[in-house]
């Protein structure tokens, strides 16, 4: 079967990337076609397009989106984040992100295996809020949080799932209920409620700054956690840190409705600092690309990219590119 998969190299380091991605996913023996989308910094600054309807239109057609990197320092925060990635994940509904973590922390010496489930749709990236006599000493500025009880419970319900598959069979809740006492009640009293259905997952209850502190002293106590868009957002880098590094740290914004194309992502950034100097660890993408053939049901695939990423590999970006290539093939 051949999977039709859009790809968004995008800027800095994106494209070299996202290329050895494609080049393991072939190695694993995967039939799929692809198709370049020139998004990101670089076409802002070229014509002032970030993402139209119709380009979006268009993506909606593929069975996956595989991007890269974007942003460069040339374009104003916020334009590309909120008029490109923002916008897919909330047009394409790409409600849940899920990024998996596996290894040891630092100072620690044993490995530990976690995944983060974060609400990818609502909360403060929803774009409620506003500004008042800007640039003045009475300049107001509001940002509020949007968390709605669909949104919250499908959320939710999918962290039950993926507790429910999995070994340890554990789900905790990471919040601020103590503070947050509107969305942190709809939070809490939806996970109450959805747990009722599923007996077998243990449960539990961290507030997030106590959850920072566990990732790094303590991991081993996670097995899924599920959380808000800006408290996963944080943790989950988090994450990356306590498990090797960000440059290796994958991501998944999926639509599990499957009513359009979910989207797949390494988390390190454009890193415009070595743009074209092919030093730039694809791992990460590479990892992302597996999390692609898991929602494609091409899990054997996905698993042996893993086990050849297990073992570090150094060298240029296209030398681990075509190290775990060979390793997947053998």
């Amino acid at each position: 079967m051949t999977h039709n998969i859009a790809l968004i190299g995008g800027d800095g380091i994106g494209p070299d990337v996202t290329a050895e991605a494609v080049k393991v996913v072939r190695a694993a023996g995967v039939d799929i076609d692809t198709t370049d989308f020139d998004l990101g910094g670089q076409r802002f600054l070229r014509d002032g397009e970030v993402l139209s309807d119709g380009t979006l239109d268009e993506l909606r057609a593929f069975d996956c989106i595989l991007l890269g990197a974007v942003g460069t320092p040339e374009v104003p925060p916020g334009v590309i984040e909120r008029g490109l990635l923002l916008k897919m994940r909330f047009e394409l509904d790409l409600y849940i992100n899920q990024r998996p973590f596996a290894g040891t922390a630092p100072g620690g010496d044993t490995p530990h295996e976690f995944v983060v489930i974060r609400e990818n749709t609502e909360g403060m990236y929803a774009g409620e809020g506003g500004s008042l006599r800007t640039g003045t000493p009475h300049e107001v500025a509001t940002q509020g949080s949007v968390n709605t009880r669909m949104g919250v419970e499908r959320c939710i319900r999918y962290a039950f799932e993926l507790a429910a598959d999995r070994e340890r069979k554990h789900l905790t809740l990471v919040h601020k209920t103590n503070v947050l006492t509107f969305s942190g009640d709809l939070w809490e009293r939806t996970f109450n409620e959805v747990a009722a259905e599923y007996p077998q997952v243990d449960t539990a209850y961290n507030h997030v700054d106590a959850a920072c502190i566990y990732f790094v002293q303590d991991p081993h106590r996670y097995d899924v956690i599920v959380t808000d868009n800006l408290f996963g957002d944080i943790l989950t880098d988090l994450g990356g840190a306590v498990s090797g590094g960000i440059g290796l740290a994958s991501s998944a914004n999926l639509n599990p409705a499957r009513t359009g194309p979910s989207m797949f992502e390494p988390v390190h950034g454009s890193a415009p600092d070595i743009t074209g100097q092919n030093k730039a660890n694809p791992t990460a993408a590479i990892l992302s690309a597996a999390l692609m053939l898991d929602f494609l049901d091409e899990g054997a695939a996905a698993d042996r990219i893993r086990a050849a990423c297990a073992e570090p590999v150094t060298g240029s970006t296209t030398d681990v590119g075509d190290t775990i290539a060979t390793r997947v093939r053998n």
